[in-house]
């Protein structure tokens, strides 16, 4: 699943300067939730994040995946430790 996912949503990102790190499907909180992770040439700030979600999410939802009652969670892959 995560495969089809990545394959689907990778270059429409792309085309947006938008790297594509990974997609998680996992648990957090209690609630489905599937992780998608980017990073960008400038950063990751919350508008990033908006316009990823903006991107994948339909693209997700046309896939016709077996997953029902989920929360998409779009963010950067954290911050680096420098020293």
């Amino acid at each position: 699943m995560e495969e089809k996912i990545i394959e689907a949503i990778k270059e429409p990102l792309k085309n947006e300067n938008i790297e594509l790190v990974g997609v998680h499907f996992g648990e957090e909180d209690g609630q489905n939730t599937l992780f998608v992770t980017i990073d960008s040439e400038n950063g990751v700030d919350i508008d990033l994040c908006v316009k990823a979600t903006h991107i994948v999410d339909p693209i997700i939802d046309g896939l016709d995946l077996d997953i029902e009652d989920y929360v998409l969670d779009v963010g950067s892959k954290g911050v680096k430790d420098e020293n």
